[in-house]
């Protein structure tokens, strides 16, 4: 899983955060996905599904993830 911040000062801290505008995969404001702290979460915790990010967007976080792990 990817952390998803609403802090505008992860915007800042380079290409393994992507930024999320309003009302993308149903987020109510710009949101940073965080990819750099890429975490696990157990299935069972998951309660509903917000929404779905669009390919470009999920693109740039595949990106943002393969920058975080240093893959080409």
């Amino acid at each position: 899983m990817v952390p998803i911040s609403t802090s505008s000062s992860q915007g800042k801290r380079g290409p393994t955060v992507i930024e999320l505008s309003g009302g993308t995969a149903g987020l109510p404001k710009t949101s940073f996905a965080v990819c750099h702290q890429v975490t696990t979460l157990d299935r069972g915790k998951l309660t509903k599904r917000v929404g779905n990010l669009q390919s470009e967007c999920r693109r740039e976080v595949e990106e943002g993830l393969k920058d975080a792990m240093d893959l080409d």
